[in-house]
């Protein structure tokens, strides 16, 4: 998910552009290395999806704020956890520059912030002032990765997660559910090319309820018109899936009840802030996106492991942890390592 109106002003380009000359402009990365697997199989991570997954397309920029990921800096998403889990690492496969161009750095994380399923997030600013309407679609991050690699391989675990954003760019008009339903319909037509060019562990994500996040609950009606929305995406999802015979092709996993599960139950789960308050000060983290939060600019000293949400729809760093050990469960009952 991205969030929406998060714009930095362009009186840093001075400073971003010596940040950049004296980083290099950008990490590349094998994708490789890292402690033996816990998950006793050593498997190369492969993602794709949005903000909730992308592990640092922005951070050249970003880090000047000691950001660079969606969540409460310097934490990690789950798509790195789940990497670490199977003996791997995963970085960007494209960062941003001053140019407003997306740059290809040789990682294996394909996610970006602000990605919808099939078609530009064309309604934003999101972040417009310094990197411009990049946003790829995954569709788009699909056909870049074949580009480059021709195909998928049996070593690999492909970990897909999208459509919170086309779920948040529905809106409340009369054309609302075709969008999300065409969104849906359009994931389920990517997981089955995926499996089509050789993927054969491939994790997909169904999209959590997006009224249930603090977005949702400041909404005009609590969230109910974006719950409605995500659960007509997720079940328009499944039955996609099941008529292209794509259902046991797929690691699934259902994120909807895994948030709601959390949500009723997370002060077991180690929480003291639910999804009424963001682990990001808004007063102080700058455009108050998870982006640019820090621990400078956390609400309290531990916010990180201490609320579910960073800021209006991004996950805390434990929240991260505690998504990526519950599908490195689903992994494991599909027979999967452990």
């Amino acid at each position: 998910m991205k969030s929406y109106r998060c714009r930095i002003r362009m009186t840093v380009t001075s400073s971003l552009l010596l940040l950049l000359c004296a980083c290099g402009g950008g990490e590349g990365s094998s994708d490789s290395g890292g402690p033996p697997p816990k998950g006793e199989v050593a498997l190369q991570i492969v993602s794709f999806g949005d903000s909730l997954s992308d592990v640092g397309t922005y951070e050249p920029i970003a880090h000047l704020y000691n950001g660079g990921r969606f969540t409460t800096n310097p934490g990690q998403v789950w798509v790195q956890n789940v990497a670490q889990h199977y003996g791997n690492t995963v970085t960007a496969a494209f960062t941003i520059d001053l140019t407003q161009k997306l740059s290809p750095q040789g990682g294996y994380g394909y996610a970006e912030g602000g990605a919808t399923v099939a078609t530009p997030a064309i309604d934003n600013d999101f972040l417009l002032d310094v990197i411009g309407n990049v946003e790829m679609p995954l569709t788009d991050q699909v056909t870049s990765y074949l580009g480059a690699h021709g195909a998928f391989t049996g070593n690999q675990l492909v970990l897909v997660w999208a459509g919170a954003n086309d779920v948040l760019r529905a809106g409340s008009s009369p054309g609302s559910p075709a969008i999300v339903t065409t969104a849906a319909n359009a994931l389920a037509t990517v997981v089955g090319q995926i499996v089509a060019k050789g993927a054969t562990h491939v994790v997909l994500l169904n999209i959590p309820d997006v009224g249930a996040t603090p977005q949702g609950l400041a909404s005009v009606d609590g969230g109910a018109t974006l719950t409605q929305w995500s659960q007509l995406f997720n079940s328009t999802l499944s039955a996609a899936l099941a008529t292209n015979d794509l259902t046991s092709k797929v690691i699934f996993v259902d994120t909807y009840t895994w948030l709601n599960q959390v949500l009723g139950n997370y002060k077991g789960k180690g929480f003291t802030v639910s999804n009424t308050a963001t682990g990001c000060n808004p007063s102080t983290t700058p455009r108050d996106t998870a982006l640019l939060c820090s621990p400078s600019t956390y609400a309290h000293a531990n916010a990180d492991q201490t609320y579910m949400f960073a800021d209006q729809l991004h996950f805390t760093t434990r929240m991260h942890s505690l998504l990526a050990e519950y599908v490195e469960a689903q992994i494991a009952a599909s027979g999967l390592g452990n």
